[in-house]
């Protein structure tokens, strides 16, 4: 995994509302990107134009020499790049093997799904346990698991989240972070919408903060001075 996932003046919206101007990000496999940002300043829009769940008005996004912009969702997947929604999302009804199979719906090849399946649960034994439970009936951790394990079942080179700790007690929010270290870990890169800065922040490899649809900062936890400035910036400041 060796190839950087480029994002080149951005230019996207919903409807006819422009809401990200000429944002640019780039994310290293191995790595995690954090995106920072108050609400309405585009952080979502910009992960959701990447996993193509929105269309790039003007811009590239490219995968090393690979071009993806315009791609549907399947596709992206296909490329290697996975969104997991905020929450997780997973399929309440459905038990936890169902679920897992859902992330693999993008690949044609059964038997390498369900190997994968087999392999990712073998390193979560709670899942193990519970394949056949319903995954609505687990507990928040167990699900952000099985979130988690559905966007390695196609083996992706970029796991995009979307304020993975969004709603969780403290607790749960430190232990979202742990996952998302271990997707690194995994040589996994990582990019990752979060509100939460202060958990977020010390696991973060690259920082970009957006405010008001543009692009205020970019480059690492150690450029920001301290809250102070992380705030002028968060706020909309230089």
């Amino acid at each position: 995994m060796s190839n950087e996932l480029s994002v080149d003046n951005l230019v996207t919206g919903y409807g006819k509302q422009e809401i990200v101007h000429d944002i640019s990000v780039s994310a290293r496999p191995g790595q995690i990107t954090c995106i920072f940002g108050p609400n309405g300043s585009g952080k979502s829009t910009v992960v959701k134009a990447i996993a193509g769940l929105l269309p790039a008005w003007s811009g590239r996004i490219t995968l090393g020499n690979t071009e993806l912009t315009g791609l549907p969702v399947h596709a992206m997947v296909r490329n290697g790049i996975v969104m997991m929604p905020q929450g997780g999302g997973v399929f309440p009804r459905f038990t936890v093997m169902e679920n897992l199979r859902m992330g693999g719906y993008a690949l044609d090849n059964k038997q390498v799904v369900e190997d994968r399946i087999e392999a990712l649960i073998a390193d979560y034994p709670n899942l193990q346990r519970r394949r056949n439970t319903a995954a609505g009936s687990l507990s928040g951790g167990e699900q952000m698991m099985v979130a988690i394990a559905r966007a390695l079942v196609t083996d992706p080179e970029f796991v995009m989240l979307d304020e993975p700790s969004a709603g969780l007690s403290p607790a749960l929010v430190h232990e979202t972070m742990e996952r998302v270290v271990s997707l690194k870990e995994r040589g996994v890169g990582v990019i990752m919408v979060e509100q939460n800065i202060r958990e977020a922040l010390p696991v973060a490899d690259s920082v970009y903060i957006f405010a008001g649809g543009k692009r205020k900062f970019a480059g690492t936890q150690k450029d920001i001075r301290d809250d102070n400035h992380l705030m002028s910036i968060y706020m909309g400041g230089d």
